[in-house]
């Protein structure tokens, strides 16, 4: 399938405009944190200005011989607080109290000593929140003397203009800050953070595109943060694949002129083998004599050249199929020669019903060429035994003599683990391949002169369906 080009998003999507939109919100979020305890602290000195305001007033009756002044200053007093009344009781003396003509009945009565900060902050959201006017019977001690006690009677809607005019202020000032602030984080981050990731960005897409072009690779950061270090990781990283690539494309070109010669070398010796089957019919005893091991000698250069073919073939995706694992298995015998010349017996140690989710040709493969293995290394019977279910484990035992020491060193290395003449050591490299694809394991649980045992544990492919893997029939 061809690669669809990648580009990078539009600004409105980018990395940026996100970095951008969310510190304006964190700002503004932490403003309205900051808003709720100053409105409330607002009202709270407002309140307190009121109680200053109208303990200056009372000092106007304090100056006059019976604590009394006109009415006209009275009113002119109460304009100054901005109240209906007045009271202030002073320990131990008598109550001194402006008043108005009619003053308005009293809706609620605010106490500022006993506040407290939750409290504060409720009200003040209360202040606010209501439409009405409401006549407030505001209690506190005076500033100047903390002893004297001062009742102050007012609108609560003054209150209310200003707390949205001073919070008008505080929304103003709130965005500016943010916005200057989200402006130089976004600069920022964009220089430290976006400019480098978009480089590294592009690198990776021009490398993806032609991994053997120089001008893909990124260039070493000098930066000592995780963007140089993901930087000089990114070029290790490409240069590292630049050079398995070529060498893999060295190996394609060397495992394509192989396969031709092999193709050529069996053609060749098919022709042999004719004239070594013709030799087998001649009159001399000598020639007669000879032509067995010739043909053998053929058989087993036939083998190897076609064992070498099919391992050499790409491997396509598993086809993951649920199935009876006991049906494939009574299969077997189908793949193994010595089994239907009756040289050896297979025996199947497990449930009926039990069943396997897994690329089926493959994991036959994989049984066949493991009994195949034990009949060649001279077993008379093989055994595959139920060994856990959950995932499922598998133990293929056989009664031969067991593997040498040889053959352990290499063993599951192609064209190294076998010792037989003739023999590529293909077969086990083969199961474990496959069985790694499935998500399995396969490993050597033990050997020795009363036979050899391998378990395989079964994984469940997490692979879309798709065309067999091709064939890479292999025997010992």
């Amino acid at each position: 399938m061809a690669n669809t080009p990648t580009r990078l998003p539009p600004l409105a999507r980018s990395l940026s405009a996100r970095l951008l939109v969310l510190t304006v919100f964190f700002i503004m979020l932490a403003e309205v944190f900051i808003f709720a305890p100053s409105i409330a602290r607002f009202r709270q000195s407002w309140f307190e200005e009121r109680i200053a305001a109208a303990h200056l007033a009372t000092l106007a009756l304090e100056a006059t011989p019976q604590g009394m002044v006109s009415k006209d200053l009275e009113r002119e007093l109460l304009r100054h607080v901005r109240a209906y009344g007045v009271i202030l009781q002073k320990p131990g003396s008598k109550v001194l109290m402006l008043s108005s003509d009619m003053p308005p009945n009293i809706n609620a009565t605010v106490d500022l000593s006993k506040n407290t900060f939750f409290g504060m902050i409720m009200s003040a959201f209360e202040t606010l929140t209501r439409t009405e006017n409401r006549v407030l019977r505001v209690m506190g001690k005076s500033p100047q003397q903390p002893g004297i006690m001062v009742e102050v009677v007012v609108d609560e809607a003054p209150l209310r203009a200003v707390m949205f005019a001073y919070g008008g202020r505080i929304l103003v000032l709130s965005v500016a800050i943010s916005v200057f602030t989200a402006v130089l984080v976004y600069f920022s981050l964009y220089f430290l953070m976006v400019v480098p990731m978009r480089r590294i960005t592009s690198s990776m897409m021009s490398f993806r595109e032609n991994p053997n072009d120089p001008a893909a690779a990124i260039g070493a950061s000098t930066r000592s943060d995780e963007i140089g270090m993901a930087q000089r990781e990114l070029a290790t990283m490409q240069a590292r694949l630049r050079a398995a690539l070529r060498q893999r494309q060295h190996l394609a070109a060397l495992g394509e002129a192989v396969a031709k010669v092999n193709h050529d070398l069996r053609n060749m010796l098919a022709t042999a083998r004719l004239v070594s089957e013709r030799l087998a019919a001649s009159d001399d005893p000598e020639v007669r004599r000879a032509s067995p091991t010739l043909v053998g000698a053929l058989d087993r250069a036939v083998t190897f050249c076609t064992e070498t073919l099919n391992y050499a073939k790409e491997a396509g995706e598993l086809n993951p199929t649920t199935f009876a694992l006991t049906e494939m298995l009574a299969e077997v015998p189908t793949a193994v020669p010595q089994i239907a010349d009756g040289h050896l017996a297979l025996k199947l140690d497990m449930p009926e019903g039990l069943s396997v989710t897994a690329d089926r040709n493959q994991l036959f493969r994989v049984f066949a060429n493991l009994v195949k293995n034990a009949a060649e290394a001279g077993a008379g019977a093989v055994t595959i035994a139920l060994a856990g279910e959950a995932p499922v484990v598998l133990e293929v035992r056989d009664d031969g003599p067991g593997l040498p020491k040889k053959a352990l060193e290499n063993l599951f290395k192609p064209f190294s683990g076998s010792v037989r003449a003739g023999g590529t050591g293909l077969g086990l490299s083969i199961a474990r391949e496959i069985l790694d694809a499935h998500g399995g394991a396969i490993e050597l649980a033990s050997t020795g002169p009363e036979g050899t045992v391998f378990r395989l544990t079964l994984g469940t492919p997490n692979l879309r369906p798709g065309p067999d893997l091709e064939s890479r029939e292999a025997a010992q």
